[in-house]
């Protein structure tokens, strides 16, 4: 067998980084250019990759990501390779690293990014925000311009090493089950505690929907747990930095405005449609999900004909997301509950609270928070 290899950064704070990084187990033995034209920055040397790529779990236009395993420890993890070959990759890449590398500290219903690793061809390097890594900036220069600002014929990819989630996404675990209240509790509970970290951190996360969040049943050792909610996907994700006179006081997400109109058409807010919005649109987010998922309101999406959790409106025969039709019609009374015959007085006046056509009438994530607490704990029947 040849020799696999490891290349090294000398200036780096990172220290020492392996190359190949990733090796599939049933190919041992790929070749990788040792045509290297940064001799002067990267280094060669004999080593073993870090990580085993045990079988591909997902794919997408976005990339493919893997079940691994770390080398050393046998810990499983997820890795997401991503092609840098257009701008609105390495955008999505971008801001999905800005956001996760921005936490200083880990949650249990937050994806948690172990590293980024940047490879270009035959070299590789731990990315590092805000690094002056001439291939970093290349990226960054990317994302900014929307047009490529490197070799074209030049491969580069990321790799993300994350949190690896066994049981699916929120939407197959949920619809392959009948409705169980102690799940829907636990659900609610996990997702706000996960919302009102992020917006602690300044991030907002522009894409909250049943796809996007993902569970883990690693810990499920007896059958009295419920399996953990790990949000991930912060490619549209926004991070709120400091601006003003006090730029070492955090800006408050809710008095951030954005104003790229994204995400998915049925989780999205009538601000988000009209292009200005705050963190608010994240609460509207999960009013759609947990409504859906206490009802069990579902749709089926037109291009992959999948089956998903979302609440609506009908407007004659057609299905109209609930922002576009507040958007239209900002006096529009939902009609909660909608499919079953009564729901719990305070936990409808939550969910109508949180689809407020005005963002400002919403909640906050930190209310959000301690109200369904309150709603869990205190009222038993909170769901009847």
């Amino acid at each position: 067998m040849g020799a696999t290899w490891k290349y090294i950064v000398p200036d780096s704070p990172l220290g020492a980084r392996e190359y190949p990084p990733f090796c599939d187990r049933k190919s041992d033995t790929r070749k990788y250019s040792r045509n290297l034209k940064e001799t002067s920055i990267l280094k060669m040397v004999s080593s073993q990759p870090k990580y085993d790529l045990i079988r591909e779990v997902g794919r997408g236009s976005y990339g493919v990501v893997y079940e691994a395993i770390i080398r050393k420890t046998s810990a499983r993890v997820a890795v997401k390779k991503i092609r840098c070959h257009a701008p609105e990759n390495v955008e999505l890449a971008l801001r999905e690293f800005w956001a996760l590398s921005s936490i200083k500290s880990q949650h249990p219903n937050v994806i948690h990014l172990e590293e980024c690793i940047l490879q270009k061809d035959g070299m590789v390097q731990k990315m590092s925000h805000g690094s002056n890594s001439s291939l970093y900036l290349q990226l960054v220069e990317t994302s900014l311009k929307g047009e490529i600002a490197f070799d074209p014929r030049s491969a580069y990819y990321l790799w993300f090493v994350m949190d690896f989630c066994d049981g699916g996404d929120m939407n197959e675990y949920l619809l392959s089950r009948k409705p169980n209240r102690k799940t829907n509790t636990s659900f609610m509970l996990q997702l706000s505690s996960a919302l009102a970290f992020l917006h602690k951190n300044q991030i907002i996360h522009r894409d909250l929907k049943p796809d996007n969040i993902l569970i883990s049943q690693s810990r499920l050792d007896t059958s009295d747990l419920e399996p953990t909610l790990k949000v991930a996907d912060f490619g549209l994700s926004k991070v709120c930095s400091a601006s003003g006179q006090n730029p070492e006081e955090p800006v408050s997400v809710n008095k951030c405005f954005l104003s790229t109109a994204c995400g998915t058409d049925f989780y999205m807010a009538p601000e988000v449609w009209e292009g200005h919005y705050t963190a608010k649109a994240d609460i509207f987010a999960l009013g759609i999900i947990i409504w859906a998922m206490l009802e069990r309101i579902t749709f089926i999406d037109t291009e992959t004909k999948k089956e998903l959790l979302g609440s609506y409106v009908k407007q004659g025969t057609e299905i109209v997301p609930v922002g576009e039709a507040l958007l239209e019609n900002p006096k529009m009374e939902l009609l909660i509950p909608v499919k079953k015959k009564s729901m719990n007085g305070r936990m409808k006046q939550l969910i109508k609270e949180m689809l407020a056509a005005n963002p400002q009438d919403r909640p906050d994530a930190f209310e959000l928070e301690l109200r369904l607490v309150q709603i869990a704990f205190k009222d038993s029947s909170w769901e009847t």
